[in-house]
């Protein structure tokens, strides 16, 4: 696949300041932060993605002739400025979280450590790629867990808003735990699964609904989902499938996979009525799949309801994350090294404390239960510190400091988050295939404990400061 050039997918502001340093000499090392404040859909976690995209925008990072021209039309920027994009390469090192990760609110997830000119430029493509896949690999989570272990397609192509949105939310959808995407442009660039059945325009073009059922299963006969809502449901569809199933088994035709699709109606009841009359025929293992609005509240709630459904076709809400459309993550400046010194922190402030970040040059440390392997916090601290897991561990919330936690040293273990995919401007970490990806994302669900899962006030997992982070924090605090 070719590689769409992306340098001015950026604000205009990120220019103009980029333009700025230039001019006032300031080639100062900078570290920023890319990270986001709060959970999707009121969660308790979300999923990093995106990764491969940002490694690739870095690599790809150049200005083209017709950039400059255009850069020249605004009638902004300097000749000598222009002059130095025409021969631009991203210089600095990167470190992130890798994709399929379960991440927590102000935790960085990708960190930029670059000349700050070239730190500022990648803002706003870095954003754009990891909060939309972020957001649709957790929006994915969210829903395979409510189906609990049945399978769930990603089929919103035609509702995601543009072609980009639809296939690489695809791509986020699959590593967030998604069986399969109906989109085939998602399964050509990234090795996933496509899937699909037929629609309703199948079933009318046909004088009827049984002809229309029996020339499918002709055609795919192992791979025979038919959709049986067109017409009448109980009455017409299911008897027609259940007729064309016959014909198959009386042929001696075995399908590797058939079933029939409802999109429409009441899914709990039809379900349970279609199970009965496909058992009674014999046809115990076909699958009941459903699509029709679904999101993971609607699936869970079906649920309960005791639906015989056990495979789900997810899309508006899924691929759009309808009930919570943006992933707010952001970019902000940590610390500044001049002229090859130590790095001097930096923070921003604000009458919200929720927008007070964190200063200095950080890495993240997990915090694992040693008999459970589940997640008991993350602790972000300064690059320098280290850890013996073999001594008592001190955590305490930086909000509220005076809720404290002691772990017993030998009852936990640690493991740093953040690692290096760009160094020098080079690409230094190679992504997994997609379904590899999707593999590791389902062993970091299972970190989770089952309290932080639940979709109604799950219990949060606490993001602490070391102390010496905490200290500085409260340092600049006071001095501003």
């Amino acid at each position: 696949m070719s590689t769409l050039n992306l340098t001015l997918l950026t604000d205009l502001y990120e220019l103009t300041m980029m333009q700025g340093y230039f001019k006032t000499g300031n080639h100062d090392v900078a570290v920023f932060d890319a990270f986001y404040r709060n959970n999707p859909s009121g969660g308790a976690y979300a999923i990093c993605a995106g990764l491969e995209q940002v490694i690739d925008y870095i690599e790809h990072l150049s200005f083209q002739k017709e950039d400059i021209d255009y850069l020249r039309s605004l009638g902004i920027f300097n000749e000598d400025f222009l002059e130095y994009l025409s021969t631009f390469k991203f210089s600095g090192d990167i470190y992130a979280i890798a994709e399929g990760t379960v991440i927590f609110p102000r935790e960085p997830l990708v960190k930029v450590v670059a000349p700050i000119m070239e730190a500022q430029l990648i803002e706003t493509a870095l954003l754009n790629i990891i909060n939309h896949q972020s957001l649709i690999a957790t929006k994915a989570a969210r829903v395979c867990y409510a189906a609990n272990g049945d399978g769930v397609m990603e089929f919103g192509l035609r509702r995601a808003q543009g072609p980009d949105s639809g296939t690489y939310g695809a791509r986020a959808a699959i590593i967030g735990g998604c069986k399969g995407t109906s989109n085939v442009l998602t399964g050509q660039m990234f090795d996933v699964p496509v899937l699909g059945t037929h629609a309703h325009s199948w079933i009318m073009s046909f004088p009827d609904e049984y002809t229309a059922f029996k020339t499918y299963a002709q055609l795919y006969p192992d791979a025979c989902t038919l959709l049986v809502d067109t017409y009448d449901t109980l009455n017409s569809g299911i008897p027609n499938a259940i007729r064309v199933f016959t014909e198959m088994r009386d042929a001696g035709i075995t399908s590797k996979s058939y079933g029939i699709r409802m999109d429409s109606g009441d899914l709990a009841y039809l379900s349970k009525k279609a199970r009965k009359m496909l058992d009674d025929a014999g046809f115990e293992d076909a699958i009941i799949s459903a699509s029709n609005d679904l999101d993971e509240y609607l699936i869970q709630s079906l649920k309960i309801q005791g639906s015989q459904i056990t495979s789900w076709g997810v899309g508006t809400n899924l691929i759009t994350s309808k009930d919570n459309p943006s992933f707010g993550g952001v970019y902000k400046l940590a610390a500044i090294q001049k002229d090859g010194g130590d790095f001097v922190p930096k923070i921003k402030l604000s009458e919200n404390s929720e927008k007070v970040t964190n200063p200095g040059n950080k890495t993240i440390y997990r915090i694992y239960d040693k008999e459970t392997g589940k997640i008991r916090g993350d602790l972000i601290c300064l690059v320098d510190e280290s850890y013996d897991t073999s001594q008592d561990l001190k955590l305490f919330d930086p909000n509220e400091p005076w809720k404290k936690t002691i772990l017993p040293g030998g009852s936990y273990t640690m493991k740093e988050l953040l690692i290096p995919v760009i160094k020098n401007g080079k690409a230094i970490y190679h992504s997994p295939k997609v379904m590899d990806i999707q593999k590791f994302c389902n062993k970091e669900k299972e970190t989770l404990w089952d309290e932080s899962k639940r979709f109604v006030n799950p219990q949060k997992i606490h993001v602490d400061l070391s102390q010496k982070l905490y200290d500085i924090r409260n340092q600049l605090l006071n001095q501003a």
